[in-house]
């Protein structure tokens, strides 16, 4: 069995919340976790409507049913999620997302030089945001990790160099039970490999955006 793969022409969708105008200051990119869509990971981000702040909110190019076919049976739950990447083909996905990504960040700023940007990563969005960056270091000034953490196959030696210029944080909730003692430790040698010390910003919370923390940020 020979494994294959070609090139197709794919539509994929994303979201903005206002159309970047001379008074828009800055634009936020947020990448969504696991299972989320990004038409309701967008909704999070309503509270910077205030601060010419243009929030563009990319989706996961899989999607999938978030219950199983038999449950789904009783329950009549049709909710549907996106993923960024499996560990299946995962080479390709990541692939297939950076240059998605690269496509909505020159669909969204053609022209609009004037911008201050800042990717946030949200759960495995923070992993997703790391490669973007690192693969197009120039699309920002600013990476915040929210939720998650660094991924650990990482180029330590060229993530070095390229995120030297970057404002990064980190931020979680005291009451995230994804963020434990072995994740944070995890956090602690990523960061450690890389030589630097973001900022840490923890709210009490859960696995969420927390609006007053994400003011304050931005």
């Amino acid at each position: 069995m020979i494994e294959q793969h070609l090139t197709i022409n794919f539509q994929a969708r994303y979201y903005q919340s206002a159309p970047i105008t001379p008074q828009t200051e800055k634009l936020l990119l947020v990448l969504h976790g696991y299972g989320q869509l990004a038409r309701y990971f967008l909704k999070k981000f309503f509270v910077l409507d205030q601060y010419r702040i243009c929030v563009v909110a990319p989706e996961g190019l899989s999607r999938f049913y978030l219950e199983p076919v038999a449950s789904r049976a009783v329950t009549g739950n049709n909710r549907v999620g996106a993923t960024w990447m499996t560990a299946e083909d995962r080479l390709t996905d990541i692939g297939n997302y950076l240059h998605y990504l690269d496509r909505v960040y020159q669909s969204v700023t053609a022209n609009q030089h004037h911008l201050a940007v800042t990717v946030l990563g949200f759960s495995q969005g923070a992993a997703t945001a790391t490669r973007w960056v690192l693969h197009h270091p120039a699309i920002a000034q600013r990476l915040i990790l929210w939720s998650g953490i660094f991924p650990n196959d990482m180029n330590f030696s060229e993530a070095r160099e390229r995120l030297a210029d970057k404002q990064l944080v980190m931020v979680y909730g005291t009451n995230d039970p994804f963020i434990n003692d072995q994740r944070l430790q995890e956090m602690t040698q990523l960061t450690e490999r890389l030589g630097i010390t973001p900022p840490v910003i923890t709210f009490e919370g859960g696995h969420d955006i927390h609006p007053e923390t994400l003011q304050q940020l931005i």
